[in-house]
């Protein structure tokens, strides 16, 4: 007689306790099924064979019958009788279970040279006669499954696409302005588990969706909806950037060169005497990408804003300034 050879754990294979109820074993399953999906791992062999043993774990043990016909199984399997050497006597309940044999006729384990014909015969799949091609070859009587090997009889049910079926998905991605703004490599992780690597256009604005080719399911593709975030200097109008600067009043009264930040990094300009608060500037090309190549200008508002704190030497000049400017703001209101 030859050992039992491939007993597999099902319950170590679905990562489930052996009192796992069959709710448990049945979310457990879809994770694990959709994580290993042929569809989402295109040629890799590995997580296809993973998906097989996964959807063959699930079909005995979310059989109730199955299941208890497995778990006695699984305690005798060890012994002589299965192991090799002197039998030992068969487990009860293994009698009055038959496919082409009479109803009262008991399986005797010590008949199977591995676990998977046992355990075909234990729940009951049958096996028939291909001659379509002349071989004679036994298949099981379950309908053909493309993710299953010739050689796995068990069948199982899995509640996910066809793998002919081709559907397109969306994902929604977040980005920062500036990323939006310069565009390139970026790594997102999708919700099945996928880690892909995106090259991102410049100039990319809220609404806006991408398309990758191939992405989806079953070579669908998949389309990503950009949201960008908004900026705590920056806001986009059209193609244009608008912006506040503040200035001191000394600089607002005299005038000069001040620092304005840009999308592309910190920029000199010119502010003429006296300007006043609100008012704005135009800088040329600074704005944001438009159609065609071009680019729009950024808006620069100034935005007079006057100190909390002031050393003594500041306060005796603006009192000095104070006693002497003839500026009457109020003039018009008298």
């Amino acid at each position: 007689m030859q050992n039992l050879q491939n007993f597999r754990d099902y319950y170590e294979i679905l990562g489930v306790d052996k009192d796992a109820s069959s709710e448990e074993i049945k979310k457990v399953y879809r994770r694990l099924a959709r994580q290993y999906h042929p569809d989402l791992n295109p040629g890799n062999k590995e997580a296809e064979e993973k998906f097989k043993i996964i959807g063959e774990a699930y079909e005995i043990l979310s059989d109730p019958s199955r299941r208890s016909q497995y778990d006695q199984f699984s305690r005798y399997w060890k012994q002589k009788g299965f192991a090799g050497g002197k039998q030992t006597p068969k487990p009860k309940g293994w009698g009055d279970r038959s496919n082409s044999r009479s109803s009262n006729q008991e399986v005797d384990p010590s008949e199977f040279s591995d676990f998977e014909s046992f355990i075909n015969q234990v729940i009951g799949v049958s096996s028939r006669q291909d001659t379509r091609n002349g071989s004679g070859s036994s298949t099981s009587s379950t309908p053909n499954d493309p993710f299953r090997t010739p050689r796995t009889k068990v069948a199982y049910t899995v509640n996910t696409p066809p793998r002919t079926t081709r559907r397109d998905i969306e994902a929604r991605l977040t980005l920062p302005l500036e990323k939006a703004y310069q565009g390139g490599n970026e790594r997102i992780r999708l919700e099945d588990g996928r880690s892909l690597e995106v090259t991102m256009p410049p100039g990319m604005v809220t609404g806006q969706t991408i398309r990758l080719r191939n992405q989806g399911i079953g070579g669908g593709d998949l389309y990503l909806k950009i949201t960008v975030d908004p900026h705590p200097l920056f806001k986009i109008e059209g193609s244009n950037i608008f912006c506040q600067v503040p200035v001191t009043p000394s600089e607002a009264v005299l005038g000069g060169q001040v620092e304005a930040p840009t999308l592309d990094g910190p920029v000199k300009m010119t502010i003429p005497p006296a300007v006043r608060s609100g008012q704005r500037f135009r800088l040329a090309n600074k704005g944001y990408p438009a159609e065609g190549g071009k680019r729009g200008d950024q808006l620069v508002e100034i935005q007079i804003v006057t100190p909390k704190n002031i050393t003594d030497e500041e306060r005796q000049l603006y009192e000095k300034l104070r006693e002497i400017e003839t500026f009457k703001p109020r003039a018009d209101l008298i």
